[in-house]
């Protein structure tokens, strides 16, 4: 019997830079950074440089999105509310949206270049089936996943690299998938002034509207699915 070819430990260093600035960021206490409490604090700051080098604080504003994306850490939503804020709710989602997506591709292609291709060889026959029945609605589950939060952001940026998704697929449905949700906390930030400056609380909550409007763009996106297993059950009957 053949050995098995030996892991390609080489191809993990990308992820292992990922995650090692990841400990740094903790370390060096950027989850406090990209807190409510920072942004209560820092707010008047930040508009007051937002005024004067709009450029440059969109340019930074996306870059530091972009970040927390690709670092997979915490802070997307306060980052989300800073903007809408700052910017107001379109350019906001406008610039959210290109950041978020290009650092949820970056996940991806490293995930997929690292260890997409090793797992698929060395899996056994159940994910290759996963993997095949994944990849044949791909742009439908897709859409749920980004369109209903049903696991954390980063997770859904590395499991499809391992599932044969492409990027084309991968990088359309991100954009428009969590297109809704950006634009509800870029909704709510932008009218946090007075919140942020009277002391009140910031109250971060979906409502019922919301989350059933969320639903219902996630059973659209299933219709597919629905159809094609449908399609097949009746040519079996045949």
């Amino acid at each position: 019997m053949a050995n098995p070819t030996p892991f390609p430990w080489h191809r993990l260093w990308p992820l292992l830079i990922l995650a090692a600035s990841a400990v740094l960021f903790f370390a060096l206490g950027g989850r406090e950074w990209l807190s409510l409490d920072m942004l209560r604090a820092k707010h008047a700051v930040l508009a007051d440089f937002v005024a004067l080098h709009y450029l440059q604080a969109v340019l930074l504003y996306m870059l530091i999105y972009l970040a927390v994306v690709a670092l997979s850490v915490p802070g997307g939503i306060v980052l989300t509310l800073l903007g809408g804020f700052l910017f107001g709710v379109f350019p906001a989602a406008c610039y959210i949206l290109v950041a978020a997506t290009a650092g949820a591709v970056i996940v991806f292609l490293i995930a997929r270049s690292s260890l997409g291709e090793p797992l698929r060889q060395r899996a056994g026959p159940w994910f290759s089936k996963l993997a095949a029945g994944f990849e044949r609605d791909m742009w439908s589950y897709m859409l749920i996943l980004r369109l209903v939060p049903l696991f954390p952001f980063f997770v859904v940026n590395l499991v499809p690299a391992f599932l044969g998704v492409s990027l084309t697929c991968f990088a359309v449905t991100t954009f428009f998938g969590i297109l809704p949700a950006v634009l509800v906390y870029a909704s709510l930030g932008s009218g946090l002034g007075a919140a942020l400056t009277g002391g009140g609380d910031l109250v971060l909550a979906f409502s019922p509207q919301i989350i059933l409007g969320l639903l219902g763009l996630a059973a659209l996106a299933s219709l597919p699915i629905l159809y094609r297993r449908l399609k097949g059950r009746g040519a079996s009957h045949d």
